[in-house]
């Protein structure tokens, strides 16, 4: 079925093109027999621009995990609530990326920071090439702002990390032992108002081995949390895997190599100037707000061609 509904999806988007090439024609010869059609052939250009774009980012997604949903858990770096606030926009920005492709997100897993913020959270992103899309969001995100927690309203600089891992499905075989995990429950809280405490729903695993650990509060049943949890680790695992996999091999890319705190894969600067630059491309955007906002494109797109060239 995924693979018809992605042959369904070439076609059609081969008839859109068709479609597009002989609108943008039929107003050329309009133009020429003298009507007034500016604004409708540049409309029709500009979204035929688009929907180039859109296609050669996706023919950059050639990975063998490329094309499946994403897993992405985002947590603060040391400060504090400037750094768990920072986290907290960054959710909010890959939310809003994921609303403008059609994609659908579930949030597993929100762990709210005492004043503002977030301490952790988790997130699924279903739609086709999540998971291509969002592995170069993988690494440290810094933020440089005058800092509205701050009341000498000075400049702070703020971390957070950001780590993506495809959903893996029943096809592939990861095995997990009881003995190598170990399950916690807790009480589950809810995003906003007063995260007023509900029941021992919560399920947090942990694969003792590795350390990795995935949790879930979005179900009601803690039956439910703990399969998703242990759907995530299956994720999570697979990842770890191929991660050592191409350390081994020496193929792994050079963002992905140490992701810490002194090894920020972009920057996002509110104060004193407005521009965000990703440091592996050197793409620099200056509208901020649009960015923030969920404008991801640019930076997906270039990180994708970097990776094409090998660079």
């Amino acid at each position: 079925m995924r693979e018809k509904k992605r042959v369904e999806n070439l076609l059609a988007t081969e008839a859109d093109l068709i479609r597009r090439g002989d609108d943008i024609s039929a107003y050329f010869d309009l133009a020429r027999e003298g009507e007034a059609v500016d604004s409708d052939l540049r409309r029709e250009i500009d979204a035929l621009r688009d929907l180039v774009d859109r296609l050669e980012t996706e023919t950059l997604l050639s990975g063998e995990n490329d094309a499946r949903n994403a897993i992405v858990t985002i947590h603060p770096g040391a400060g504090g609530t400037e750094s768990q606030d920072w986290a907290d926009m960054l959710l909010r920005m890959y939310l809003r990326w994921a609303e403008r492709r059609g994609f659908q997100t579930v949030l597993y897993d929100y762990q709210p920071g005492e004043e503002a913020g977030l301490k952790s959270a988790t997130f699924a992103v279903n739609g086709e090439y999540a998971y291509g899309m969002l592995a170069g969001e993988i690494g440290v995100h810094r933020l440089v702002r005058i800092s509205p927690f701050d009341q000498a309203k000075r400049r702070h600089t703020s971390f957070a990390s950001v780590f993506v891992s495809p959903e893996i499905d029943d096809s592939i075989d990861i095995v997990i032992k009881p003995e190598d995990i170990r399950i916690d429950t807790y009480r589950s809280s809810g995003k906003g108002g007063q995260h007023v405490n509900t029941t021992d729903s919560a399920v947090r695993i942990t694969h003792i081995a590795t350390g990795l650990v995935a949790a879930c509060q979005n179900e009601r049943s803690q039956h439910k949390n703990k399969d998703r949890a242990m759907s995530m680790l299956r994720s999570k695992l697979y990842e770890y895997e191929m991660e050592k996999k191409r350390e081994a091999t020496k193929k792994i890319e050079d963002s992905k190599l140490d992701i810490d705190f002194g090894s920020q894969i972009r920057s996002y600067v509110l104060q004193p100037y407005r521009l965000i630059k990703d440091h592996r491309t050197k793409l620099e955007v200056g509208d901020v707000d649009r960015v923030i906002d969920g404008d991801l494109q640019p930076f997906i797109g270039a990180y994708l061609r970097m990776r094409r060239d090998g660079k």
